[in-house]
């Protein structure tokens, strides 16, 4: 059974050495006052990043893995080896802020409906992120997300708003995300048929399926260092692991005719912009030939994890 600490860091890391490095000092800077410990997962990294954690920091458990097994699944077996009473799963490209991490603790020992929390991140300008998420649905899928913030924000809140107090949401972004013990025992671990995206929102859908709250906490921070490097450096791939992952979501939770549905959605964006898109006509056709071809996983970011 769980619980010999107050909070259980859970770092993935796939070639990301310096960044887990600064992550592990900030944590050490914050001075935490709770009692928790920190696994290192390194998801088949080259750059002899499990090595480095090992060295300079020996008190931390590191998991090296012989290959990159995706995000999910990489949490995965971090959580596996906990002994808190709560976990966090926190990205390598993050910095901890004093005083962030134990008001999470807080919260969630204070509120035993709850079972997920998620603070607000920065970026280091200190402007915030987005890091509140909706399950998708049919009418996302149609209208953009943006227009929806703006014009429904109580359904579909964001960093637009100031919130002076906890708000209950459908889920929060997996670069830093809370989580009880129970609830990791009810309802399971991250889903690992997602290698990247939309694993955070399915395991909050799920949670909240069962009963338990999703609560962002809008005065506990942390900073989130980049956040798009797998859209920079690998766009295709990386909507095509998007694709994957929204049919991934609508097959386990939305049923047969919405999973349907969403493809004959997202097939008439994608002949749409073959058609009319310009400059990106030609990315648009290669996702028509992956839908084509019958969505091959080998197409998307595979073994390929970039830090979200």
């Amino acid at each position: 059974m769980s619980g010999s600490v107050d909070l259980s860091i859970i770092i993935v890391a796939w070639n990301a050495r310096e960044l887990v490095l600064d992550c592990m000092a900030s944590i050490q800077a914050a001075a935490l006052e709770i009692s928790y410990e920190v696994i290192v997962v390194d998801n088949g990294s080259t750059d002899g990043g499990a090595a480095a954690v090992r060295r300079q920091f020996p008190e931390v458990q590191a998991i090296g893995l012989p290959r990159n097994i995706g995000f999910a699944a990489g949490n995965n077996q971090g959580l596996l080896k906990m002994n808190g009473r709560h976990a966090v799963l926190l990205n390598s490209d993050t910095i901890v802020m004093p005083g962030g991490l134990e008001r999470c603790v807080r919260y969630l020992d204070e509120n035993p409906h709850v079972g997920v929390v998620g603070p607000q991140l920065l970026n280091p300008d200190r402007t915030k992120q987005n890091c509140i998420h909706n399950s998708p649905t049919l009418i996302s899928e149609i209208v953009s997300q943006s227009l929806l913030r703006r014009l429904l924000p109580r359904r579909y809140p964001s960093k637009r708003v100031d919130y002076r107090e906890p708000v209950e949401v459908e889920a929060v972004l997996g670069a830093c995300l809370f989580v009880r013990w129970e609830v990791i025992q009810e309802v399971g671990p991250l889903g690992e048929d997602y290698f990247f995206f939309l694993e955070d929102t399915d395991w909050c859908h799920m949670i909240r399926a069962r009963g338990w709250k999703v609560v962002h906490i809008p005065d506990a921070y942390v900073i989130h260092l980049s956040g798009e490097s797998s859209k920079k450096k690998l766009p295709l791939r990386t909507r095509i692991e998007y694709y994957r992952s929204r049919y991934t979501f609508f097959r386990r939770n939305r049923g047969a005719l919405a999973y349907w549905a969403l493809l004959a959605i997202v097939l008439g964006k994608v002949l749409l912009g073959s058609l009319l898109g310009g400059r990106r006509a030609a990315e648009y056709r290669k996702l028509l030939a992956w839908h084509w071809q019958g969505r091959p996983a080998s197409a998307g970011l595979g073994s390929v994890c970039e830090e979200r």
